[in-house]
């Protein structure tokens, strides 16, 4: 499980990253059912921003995958092709969601959205999971 206190010192430090970096992200912290835990919109960050970080952590939570490694099931002809238009478009392959596990069993999900170099997202993603694991 994911407490609040750690979904908050998740929150930090992928702000803190964000910073270091030059950004301004959204964060969400999500359950394995992707309900949302905790949730940050950094002063600055783009409008559409909160929407990217859920969807990242709604789909690494619920599919027990990064979003980054998603992206070649999703191709045509692949079995998850088109998963960005299912569910209402609450799915995506875009990098910065990154599924927690703890002891081998998967607990949640983190969604960093905000960078134009996705990357940059997925690296927020990566400190946020270090601080949770």
């Amino acid at each position: 499980m994911i407490t609040l206190d750690k979904a908050q010192k998740a929150l930090d430090a992928s702000q803190k990253k964000a910073l270091e970096l030059g950004l301004a992200v959204s964060t969400a912290i999500v359950d394995d059912h992707g309900t949302l835990i905790a949730f940050t919109k950094m002063d600055g960050a783009l409008t559409i921003s909160p929407k990217f970080a859920y969807a990242k952590a709604y789909t690494s939570a619920t599919l027990g995958m990064s979003t980054a490694d998603m992206a070649p099931y999703a191709a045509e002809g692949k079995p998850y092709h088109d998963l960005n238009s299912l569910f209402g478009g609450e799915l995506t392959t875009i990098a910065g969601g990154l599924p927690v596990k703890h002891g081998g069993k998967l607990i949640g999900g983190i969604g960093v959205g905000g960078s134009a170099d996705v990357s940059q997202d997925a690296t927020c993603s990566q400190a946020a999971l270090e601080t949770i694991s």
